[in-house]
């Protein structure tokens, strides 16, 4: 099956290429930004080493749909998606910092707490918190926004002000929309039987100096959810929560002993492990959505993507 590692297009007016971990981003004359969702994957800021069938169609076709859906409370840089795997949007300046606003005691705060750590970001965390507890009133423990092949690290309010990494004026408005992405992406959650409980935004300033969402939004990569059905039972057993997420793979990789950390070498992943993780993407766009899933021809997945966005810069 052809998957999508890396693009090298030669776009009409194309300036320059920025690779991400998953996307891979095209400059054209200054105006438009073409975002190309490989099929790499990526865990504990780590490109793994074989890439997953659709998993780039599923992220920017959930992305897309999730912009549609909150674009009346939060303005984002979208302006189309000509290809299954692309989306097209303005030329924004991103802010250095991911905002990650967290509902629930998962995850990486997890973690964090079971070392004993009390707080997180800034954010004081109260005594006797279980593992996936509802937190009182969410809380935003934003992060740097590392240079590839780096890790993301954890950063406070004050620290990210003191430092002038974002103006206060600037970050007042980051925490206002955040709060506001994160409320509707629980009612759209809530509708699918769902929970929401951790998510990040990334937000950038358009050239006339407009703040807006760019990049992704409540895809299984960048947000966890729960199964909303029986989740107060499991959390009054202390049993795990049944969720949809990229966590999966995490526990997959830590089960085979790695975690990202320097020495540590990246487990193999079969022919079979590769199909069922496109199955459980898949399994996760259609939860999240509630449609189904089409998938895009991969007959000739490159001379396809270029044809699409050729076409559309022509018009």
């Amino acid at each position: 099956m052809n998957t999508i590692n890396e693009t090298n297009f030669q776009f009409p007016g194309q300036k320059s290429i920025y690779k991400g971990k998953v996307r891979e981003v095209y400059n054209i004359n200054d105006q438009l930004l073409v975002m190309i969702a490989t099929d790499r994957l990526s865990a504990f800021d780590v490109i793994l080493p074989r890439q997953i069938p659709f998993k780039g169609q599923i992220l920017n076709q959930i992305a897309t749909k999730m912009m549609n859906e909150t674009v009346d409370v939060v303005p984002n840089w979208l302006l189309a998606n000509p290809d299954e795997n692309v989306a097209v949007g303005h030329l924004c300046e991103p802010f250095k910092v991911e905002m990650v606003i967290r509902g629930y005691m998962s995850g990486h705060a997890a973690r964090e707490y079971k070392l004993g750590k009390r707080v997180l970001c800034g954010v004081t965390l109260a005594e006797g918190l279980k593992e996936n507890d509802k937190f009182p009133i969410p809380i935003i423990t934003p992060s740097t926004k590392a240079a590839n092949g780096e890790h993301d690290e954890d950063i406070s309010r004050e620290a990210i002000l003191s430092k002038g990494i974002v103006s206060e004026k600037d970050y007042v408005v980051l925490e206002d929309y955040t709060r506001k992405l994160f409320e509707r992406g629980t009612e759209i959650a809530a509708k699918r039987g769902l929970i929401l409980v951790d998510t990040k935004y990334e937000f950038g300033k358009t050239k006339e100096g407009k703040i807006v969402l760019i990049d992704e939004i409540h895809t299984p990569d960048s947000s966890r959810y729960f199964y909303a059905d029986g989740y107060q039972e499991r959390q009054n057993k202390g049993e795990a929560q049944k969720q949809l997420s990229k966590e999966f793979v995490r526990q997959w990789l830590i089960e085979n002993g790695f975690q990202g950390q320097e020495g540590q070498q990246i487990p193999e992943m079969s022919d079979e492990k590769i199909i069922e993780i496109s199955n459980r993407y898949i399994e996760l766009f259609e939860q999240i959505t509630g449609e189904k899933f089409v998938k895009a021809s991969t007959e000739n997945v490159m001379e396809r993507i270029e044809k699409n966005v050729n076409a559309f810069l022509a018009n």
